[in-house]
């Protein structure tokens, strides 16, 4: 036995049996509920709870991602949605059909997350239509933030049994 095959033995190189797989699915999901549309939630709590400076800043904040998120998906929105597609496509195929397990740890990290770019993307239209002021802003963020940790739930419930799944039939051997 060499040195490689001894080190990949100790650390699992398999997707759903590695701690770090399951630590970055915490990572991701707590970040992304976190940032609505780019803006930190404490920002808008703050700027419910004080007022003056912080709501200014919200205000601002939300000014510059919705403007930044728009013009993306002005500007490239077309040829990102077929390259995510393909992307998507591709991995589902190779990560369900052929079983690369892999592929399929990385689908089910980053399809739900490309749901939570659309409604962001939603949120940035929405925020473009109305008149900029605390409560509405603050409204359209807390509820993207809640559709963020609803699809966060299901991900995380879905991964886990698929996880589950994978490592009982697979083994503790190999």
């Amino acid at each position: 036995m060499d040195l490689q095959s001894s080190i990949f033995e100790l650390i699992d190189m398999r997707s759903f049996s590695n701690l770090w797989y399951w630590i970055g699915l915490a990572v991701l999901w707590s970040s992304a509920s976190h940032w609505a549309m780019g803006v930190p939630y404490d920002l808008v709590v703050r700027a419910r709870r004080i007022g003056g400076q912080a709501e200014q800043d919200l205000l601002d904040i939300v000014r510059i991602n919705r403007n930044r998120v728009l013009y993306i998906v002005d500007v490239s929105g077309l040829v990102l949605m077929a390259l995510s597609c393909f992307f998507f496509t591709g991995l589902a195929i190779m990560g369900f059909f052929y079983e690369v397990e892999f592929a399929q740890a990385v689908f089910l990290l980053l399809f739900p997350v490309s749901l939570v770019m659309l409604i962001n993307i939603r949120a940035a239209r929405k925020l473009n239509r109305i008149e900029p002021s605390l409560e509405p802003v603050a409204k359209i963020l807390m509820r993207c933030r809640i559709y963020t940790q609803i699809i966060g739930m299901i991900s995380i419930l879905i991964t886990s049994l698929w996880g589950m799944y994978q490592n009982l039939s697979i083994g503790v051997l190999g």
